[in-house]
């Protein structure tokens, strides 16, 4: 009866009316607000951009001017075929300052940076030289590669060759976009054992390893649901508390568990007579370390001596200015025409420098300027101011290294005499930063 004279009561539905009349009230600005972060998400969603790139920028500065360092990369062809093999081609140098704080390139390996299995690798070679494994590279060393590439997937990549460096990352070289057409159902990829027979590596000793694959993964589920299916936590925890932890193992778990622990290694030793006996000429995987020498100096081969004085980085103006102190030991006059440093080319418009590679670096075409560009006299040593500017210092990440402990620089310089040969020499030194 109370209950309903308080539900005909006047004061109860004028209460009833407020209240509702201030949830819709808390509600307004709850759902204006959602509505606006919709929008906001919406607007930005349409904005979103395929990803173009594989981390070039992720590896600090001073590892990526400091370690490899690029030149002269060539793709043969960038529009090809299924089936169809490419190669790239290139140098690089070893700085001698290789950071201290980055482990020695006792172990790298070269492969080709791709989005997926869109090509395989079928021939590597290192100054000349067919291998396999990672290999040994000396600080201060020059280098020559060529890697064969072979289309798998038809589509449009942007590929680059790398180094990982063992406990350091990858060091990426310049990328370049790749067309590949065709259909993917054609692509062939028959390789001929040391039995001499032919086997198609797309499916071979696949329906084996599914079945091994399944085996175990279906042995282990087994084996966790039938502890699974009964109580846990709380219950067992109860038990431990009692004193009755010998009644959570029955003799038939115990008798389970010795038929797993007896019946694995039987089943792995059969199956590996089995294949023993079916492949007796097999070759393990090797994981030995190459050992290939550097070539004869191409870098700092002592026909220009460059000695690093000072190295400046201004920041609002995103250049750096770096005071060399360069001796001509050639017979011709020399000028600055490019200097490289992580993946950007600084060019000088006063030198004719000729086009060097197909593939895509990073360039700042009008980004080098000295405050002497007159020739460099056979015999003549100078001290250069070369102003390195552009906004690819920021875009590229490359300003970073005024805020690491390891605040140092370090690149190529290319010189060109009035014939066009070119002298490469490599320069390092630390940086300091402008703020004005």
């Amino acid at each position: 009866m109370m209950k309903t004279l308080w539900q005909n009561n006047p004061c109860a539905t004028m209460a009833k009316t407020i209240s509702y009349r201030n949830a819709n009230a808390l509600k307004q600005p709850f759902t204006k607000g959602l509505l606006f972060l919709g929008t906001l998400l919406s607007v930005y969603m349409l904005t979103l951009q395929p990803v173009m790139a594989h981390g070039e920028k992720n590896l600090e500065p001073y590892v990526r001017m400091r370690t490899v360092q690029w030149y002269d990369v060539q793709w043969s062809k960038q529009k090809f075929n299924v089936n169809d093999e490419i190669s790239v081609t290139g140098k690089f140098h070893v700085a001698e300052d290789w950071p201290i704080s980055v482990p020695k390139p006792d172990a790298a390996f070269l492969n080709i940076s791709t989005p997926g299995p869109v090509l395989i690798r079928t021939e590597r070679y290192l100054n000349g030289k067919p291998y396999m494994n990672s290999v040994a590279l000396q600080p201060g060393g020059d280098y020559d590669f060529k890697v064969v590439l072979k289309g798998r997937l038809p589509g449009r990549y942007h590929i680059h060759p790398f180094f990982n460096l063992k406990d350091a990352g990858q060091v990426m070289g310049p990328g370049a976009w790749l067309d590949i057409a065709g259909d993917a159902s054609d692509f062939t990829n028959n390789v001929q054992t040391i039995n001499g027979e032919l086997v198609d590596m797309e499916n071979f000793g696949l329906g084996n390893g599914i079945f091994w694959h399944s085996f175990w993964a279906l042995l282990g589920t087994a084996w966790l649901l039938w502890w699974v299916r009964r109580p846990l936590f709380i219950e067992r925890y109860r038990m431990l508390q009692a004193g009755l932890e010998d009644e959570l193992v029955t003799p038939l778990d115990r008798n389970i568990g010795k038929a797993i622990v007896i019946g694995v290694p039987v089943l792995v030793f059969m199956f590996y007579t089995m294949t023993v006996n079916k492949y007796p000429k097999a070759i393990p995987l090797q994981a030995s370390l190459d050992q290939i020498l550097p070539l004869s100096a191409q870098v700092n081969a002592g026909v220009v001596d460059v000695e690093t004085v000072r190295t400046e980085y201004r920041v609002p103006k995103r250049s750096m200015t770096v005071s060399l102190k360069i001796k001509n030991g050639s017979d011709k006059p020399i000028q600055i025409g490019e200097f490289a440093t992580g993946g950007v080319r600084f060019l000088n418009q006063a030198v004719s420098v000729p086009d060097q590679n197909n593939a895509e670096s990073v360039i700042a075409k009008e980004g080098l300027i000295l405050d002497n560009p007159a020739p460099i006299q056979p015999g003549e040593q100078r001290t250069v101011l070369m102003t390195a500017s552009d906004a690819l210092w920021e875009s590229e990440k490359l300003d970073g290294l005024i805020n690491d402990a390891d605040s140092r620089i370090g690149g190529l310089i290319f010189f060109f005499d009035s014939e066009g040969e070119r002298t490469i020499s490599s320069i390092t030194s630390a940086v300091i930063p402008k703020f004005d």
